[in-house]
């Protein structure tokens, strides 16, 4: 087996058993980068020198008998709107595109302590804002099972890298399925934390109420592995939970016998590829062969979950991003008359077109007038939502559903009509309202060779019960 096919867990065995180093490693990841980004497009910025003697260090750590843990030597591919120091951190966005941040956020300073190394910064929709990696300033991502369609999005990127083999294990972000839907893609494992487990200090906000960083690997067992690795409170986010529960490893090969699961019958309604819905099924008999107990179920408030999701994050999108005004930091227009032309020209220039309609969709929504009618029905719908699972959470211990309608469209299909796009999260949206988790994990593919994505979900803090519903669908593959 290739170094860039072997799983995190495989790889992090091997280097405890002195079979490999973290050098080899890092340079098998180099090597498959040089070979195949100029086609895939995983990454914005590579780190491969800081890459190699970062793992020299760990490999002198082992050898000194002084090994940071299991993820020590390592190598990580990391989004492009979580920051590093001294590592240029750009959102895939004009505005940001010199930007070096001189901190780190405490995901990554979790990972750096575990002694996990850098390969580079990936691409993604610019400001998080998309579900293609089309949106992005620099280049489009492609998905490594076919050149011609997207690799999703947001965290197209770090999908990507993780599917082609140039990164064992990547880092992305989640507001309303941008690590969920990318994993299903490009057929690896992504998971959307509880809301507040996971700290959110460095990552560069769109939405706050709904922003959380997850890991992409290519197996349940790396995800739970990884998450434990960035999972903690810090008082450095004024959102941050004490996590209670412990390791979200603990329940991995414990099997689904007696757990009771639940398939929501809106989410396998119109708007589902007959390709999804099987597969979503499939591993439903799977579960059940297994002793799961599965039921349909009904979460009436789902239909009006897409349309409060836009509001509310683009809503909080516009308030955020007003910080950049080509006055503090960020892209500065080069001519103005006057503060307010700088103001017009910087963000003009500065941002996307995906951007600016949703920052304008957000203004309007919290504008005198609108703001009762839009942002604060949206607030109220979310709350339905969030008691419809609290009520379905009493009856089941986890849900079954798509992770998205379809597999992967082809580059640029749905570029012209945003609305079709948008149409891509109705499944992922709900789980980001509720603050719940939700695991996307491959199960199988479609006629054209396309990976399929279900995904799971559970009540705050079951990441560790969804883990298990996971491994034992990714055992019952094939």
């Amino acid at each position: 087996m290739s170094i860039t096919t072997m799983s995190l867990t495989a790889l992090s065995a091997a280097l405890q058993a002195g079979k490999i180093s973290s050098r080899e490693i890092v340079q098998a990841c180099i090597s498959r980068i040089q070979a195949v980004e100029g086609s895939i497009g995983a990454y914005i910025t590579t780190c491969e020198e800081a890459a190699l003697q970062t793992a020299d260090r760990s490999d002198a750590r082992r050898a000194a008998g002084e090994c940071a843990g299991p993820l020590d030597g390592i190598p990580v591919a990391v989004k492009n709107n979580i920051c590093i120091r001294d590592v240029r951190t750009t959102c895939a966005s004009r505005m940001l595109a010199d930007f070096v941040p001189p901190y780190s956020a405490t995901a990554w300073e979790r990972l750096e302590q575990a002694g996990c190394i850098l390969l580079g910064k990936t691409n993604m929709d610019e400001f998080a804002m998309g579900s293609a990696t089309e949106h992005s300033v620099f280049h489009p991502t492609r998905n490594p099972h076919d050149l011609t369609c997207v690799p999703g999005g947001s965290s197209g990127g770090s999908a990507a890298a993780v599917a082609a083999g140039e990164a064992p294990c990547a880092l992305g972000s989640d507001t309303g399925g941008s690590v969920r839907q990318p994993a299903a893609f490009c057929g690896v494992v992504g998971m959307r934390p509880t809301y507040g487990t996971v700290s959110r200090h460095g990552l560069v906000a769109f939405a706050s109420s709904l922003d959380t960083i997850g890991p992409l690997t290519r197996t349940v067992a790396d995800n739970a592995l990884l998450l434990d690795a960035i999972t903690g409170h810090d008082l450095k986010d004024g959102t941050s939970i004490r996590r209670p529960g412990g390791s979200a490893q603990r329940a991995l090969g414990m099997g689904v016998s007696g757990l009771r699961i639940g398939l929501p019958k809106e989410m396998l309604a119109q708007g589902v590829a007959d390709d999804v819905r099987i597969a979503v099924l499939q591993s439903a008999q799977r579960l059940e062969a297994q002793g799961a107990r599965i039921t349909e179920v009904s979460l009436p408030s789902l239909r009006h979950a897409l349309p409060a999701y836009y509001i509310i994050s683009s809503a909080e999108a516009s308030s955020n991003l007003a910080r950049y005004d080509g006055v503090r930091y960020g892209h500065r227009a080069a001519e103005y008359a006057d503060l307010e032309e700088l103001y017009l020209k910087s963000r003009s220039e500065g941002f996307g077109p995906e951007v600016k309609r949703r920052i304008l969709l957000g203004t309007y929504a919290l504008s005198a007038g609108y703001y009762d009618a839009y942002y604060q029905k949206a607030l109220q719908v979310r709350t339905l939502i969030k008691r419809d699972f609290e009520g379905i959470f009493n009856q089941v211990d986890a849900l079954l559903s798509p992770a998205a309608p379809t597999a992967a469209w082809r580059l640029g299909e749905k570029r012209t009509d945003p609305m079709e796009a948008y149409l891509s999260d109705m499944h992922s949206v709900p789980a980001s309202l509720a603050g719940i988790p939700a695991l996307s994990v491959p199960c199988g593919r479609n006629e054209a060779g396309l990976p399929l994505g279900v995904q799971l979900m559970g009540p705050h803090f079951s990441e560790a019960t969804l883990y298990r519903i996971g491994a034992a669908i990714e055992g019952g593959e094939g």
